[in-house]
């Protein structure tokens, strides 16, 4: 089956916060994220302006620790349910960071990378599921080898490190609406 690099639900942003993956690496894991700028704080252009290499780290003092970082998403999933797209599905992007899953360290490699907008501890929307899940039935169309069991959050792959997407993502609620 042919591969996709773009997604048809997602608006294409500029970014150059990626690179190749190894070669012959088989895309075969998706990666559930959420993020907010400031913390806690939706609708702002700050999530776009971080992954597109344009954040202003003076514009908010929690931006601080943010200077010189360089981190991309496959895809940014709005409170709104709108869907963003800043890497091609065949690069790597840079969101899992030192991870593993199954035994395989470097998550990046072969994994796809979602950003829900959110926090651990904020219902995430009735749109972001629905998104979410027809992204997910996309995805999974052009890279079969990413199994039910194979679609994981990024505290499962970088445990003690991360928390994302929280113990409110409703994950049942995710599959049934795969499925």
């Amino acid at each position: 089956m042919a591969q996709r690099d773009w997604s048809n639900l997602a608006s294409p942003r500029p970014c150059t916060f990626f690179d190749d993956r190894p070669d012959s690496e088989e895309i075969s894991l998706l990666v559930i994220h959420n993020i907010s700028l400031p913390a806690g704080q939706f609708g702002t252009p700050y999530v776009d302006s971080l992954f597109t290499g344009q954040l202003n780290c003076d514009a908010h003092p929690s931006f601080s620790d943010l200077r010189g970082l360089k981190v991309s998403a496959h895809c940014f999933i709005r409170r709104d349910g709108s869907v963003l797209q800043y890497v091609p599905f065949g690069k790597r992007a840079w969101h899992a960071g030192v991870s593993e899953f199954a035994g395989r360290a470097r998550c990046n490699d072969f994994s796809i990378g979602i950003e829900l907008e959110g926090t651990d501890c904020i219902e995430y929307s009735s749109e972001q599921y629905a998104s979410l899940a027809a992204l997910t039935r996309e995805i999974r169309h052009y890279y079969p080898a990413i199994s039910l069991d194979r679609i994981v959050g990024h505290c499962d792959i970088a445990p003690g490190r991360k928390t994302d997407p929280g113990a409110i993502f409703k994950w049942q609620k995710l599959l049934d609406l795969i499925t």
